[in-house]
């Protein structure tokens, strides 16, 4: 059996949520905010620690309670200096996060779920079952956990967040704004919206949502071809997600909340690095304002994809930016350690606890 499992999930309860079990237990309800502030606002994971409470009420809480940690299981140190972790949930599974630094920002990327349902054909994660979806209180951990490593090896704290771990974060949507809710609150990391960027495969109806919603983060689309017959071909979501509907979604998002999106585009040799593709990715950026990160492609056991030599990728870059595109190529990292974009995936050493 699972520890804890027969209690309740502290982290799944709001404040007032909180408070009412409390008052039930005939304890103060102000203890309520002090509670709520020691899981989110210093990411307690510890009743015995909450020191500002009395040793009967901290007892009281252990009894009725659990708090369901996420921990380091393995750290793995890049020669680029990024740092990969596999991190065990309470349940046994494991999920993979990465420290990304650089001179101006202290990145993390972190997983949304257990595995991956969309089967894209160049990525890790896409080759292996998914089973679950992370709640917003291990989504959280991650960023904290993930943090506590910069601040240790680099001594700065992170400044930017993406959801471009393992999953697909539109398909855990609750539990993702949940956790980007409590990661931005006052009364959580307090870290700012702008500076978290979500990035989805591409969902149409639940880019909507988004707008619907209203959020303040950042959203990013992974395209990778600007032609449903290649993005078929590569990505399975896009059968039922066309680029239409995606340019659709699209429009609605911002019409909504005046963010511009960001395009990320991996260029493969031979697949979709002539002319012609940049000229479809060039017409599809029209729909909206945005900009376009092109990223080198990481080879994985599963796949035949190979990178586009330097040359292509520049030549492609600047037919972009010769249309007005805002366009960065981002240079991978963390590969030496299977830390890069795609690259995430649990190997036979870290398969989850019998």
């Amino acid at each position: 059996m699972v520890e804890g499992k027969s209690k309740i999930d502290i982290r799944k309860l709001t404040q007032d949520q909180i408070r009412g079990h409390l008052a039930s237990m005939g304890e103060p309800v102000f203890r309520a905010k002090q509670v709520y502030e020691w899981l989110w606002k210093k990411s307690c994971t510890d009743f015995d620690h909450m020191s500002n409470l009395g040793k009967s009420l901290r007892d009281l809480l252990k009894q009725s309670f659990a708090i369901n940690a996420v921990s380091v299981r393995q750290a793995q140190h890049s020669a680029d200096s990024t740092i990969k972790s596999s991190f065990v949930l309470y349940d046994g599974n494991i999920v993979e996060g990465v420290l990304i630094p650089a001179p101006d920002r202290m990145t993390a990327c972190v997983s949304s779920q257990v595995g991956c349902s969309l089967t894209c054909k160049f990525c890790a994660t896409g080759y292996m079952d998914r089973k679950r979806n992370l709640n917003a209180d291990e989504i959280y951990d991650q960023v904290v956990l993930i943090g506590k490593q910069a601040q240790a090896h680099y001594g700065q704290p992170l400044t930017n967040i993406v959801y471009m771990g393992m999953g697909e974060p539109l398909l855990n949507y609750a539990n993702v704004l949940a956790s980007i809710e409590r990661i931005t609150a006052v009364d959580g990391l307090n870290m700012a919206a702008k500076r978290i960027t979500v990035s989805t495969a591409g969902i149409a109806k639940m880019i909507k949502k988004l707008g619907d919603d209203q959020v303040r983060f950042n959203l990013a689309l992974s395209l990778h071809a600007a032609n449903d017959r290649k993005r078929n071909e590569i990505m399975p979501i896009n059968e039922q997600n066309s680029l239409r509907a995606l340019a659709e979604a699209l429009k609605y998002y911002y019409a909504k909340t005046k963010n511009p999106v960001t395009y990320e585009y991996i260029v493969f040799n031979g697949f979709n690095d002539d002319l012609t593709d940049a000229q479809e990715l060039a017409a599809f950026c029209k729909h909206l304002p945005c900009k376009v990160n092109i990223i080198e492609y990481n080879p994985i056991a599963f796949a035949d994809f190979e990178n586009a030599s330097a040359d292509k990728i520049d030549r492609f870059a600047d037919h972009l930016r010769k249309k007005g595109i805002i366009t960065n190529i981002r240079r991978s990292r963390g590969k030496d350690i299977d830390a890069a974009c795609g690259q995430l995936a649990i190997k036979e050493t870290e398969k989850p606890l019998a």
